[in-house]
């Protein structure tokens, strides 16, 4: 009976230190790196060196990623701001739109990325999208012309938004070989398909060489409101509205 018990005590431990080794060889890694942005037109970025918003994925080169719950997230609306600007996430996540102002937002899409319009609402209350497919949300207010933001679907759990340093991390991410990526709203299609590249990731704390994303060529374009018309001149929010178009 020892004999026995000693040998299904060694068997236990010898699958502890094999169940050990397999967990060290699937450890995680956390990737790090800095963007810059160049040849900026706007005042603001130039004068204030602010590289925040850009977001970096990766995308596994064999197999898929791991299908697991998307978390919710949120985009507030408060001083007539939607924050955060830009906001990436992964499909299948819904994104609620709370209202923190005193007066009535009416957050809307009519991009492909995903069209939605979730109505006029009032302060106070919130309401929510799920994004079920990749792609870039570009929202608008359909009350106020001035508020604008991003959402980047992401069919990957790896992915980061870049700091005002232009810095950016992106944690538990498993060893092998991803195609990197890059979103920003002020670059061409092109300069950003000429940033991707091909990066092997290993254990522990992995590098990735700088990004430097160039904003020649960008174009800022006039939006309309939902119903594809000129906004009307700005509303003076104390609780009345120009007459909705139908």
């Amino acid at each position: 009976m020892q004999a026995r018990a000693r040998s299904t005590r060694n068997a236990i431990a010898l699958f502890s230190l094999l169940a050990c080794g397999l967990a060290g060889s699937t450890q995680a890694a956390t990737v790090s790196g800095r963007v810059e942005l160049r040849d900026s037109k706007e005042a603001q970025v130039r004068k204030k060196m602010d590289y925040s918003g850009v977001v970096v994925w990766l995308e596994p080169l064999s197999g898929t990623a791991p299908q697991a719950a998307a978390p919710s997230a949120r985009m507030i609306q408060k001083d007539k701001t939607f924050t955060p600007h830009v906001l990436a996430v992964r499909t299948g996540t819904t994104v609620d739109f709370p209202n923190f102002d005193p007066i009535f937002h009416n957050a809307f899409s009519n991009y492909d990325g995903k069209m939605f319009d979730i109505g006029l609402y009032p302060p106070g209350s919130s309401r929510g999208v799920r994004f079920d497919r990749p792609g870039v949300v570009r929202v608008f207010c359909n009350i106020h012309a001035s508020m604008s933001a991003i959402i980047v679907v992401l069919n990957t759990p790896y992915f980061g938004t870049t700091r005002k340093d232009g810095s950016f991390e992106i944690a538990d991410v498993p060893a092998g070989e991803y195609r990197a990526r890059v979103f920003h709203e002020r670059a061409t299609q092109a300069t950003l398909d000429e940033l991707g590249r091909r990066v092997t990731i290993t254990e522990g704390a992995v590098t990735l060489a700088r990004l430097i994303v160039s904003e020649t060529g960008y174009l800022p374009i006039p939006h309309t409101d939902k119903f594809g018309h000129p906004y009307h001149s700005a509303p003076d929010d104390g609780g009345a509205y120009p007459a909705v178009r139908q």
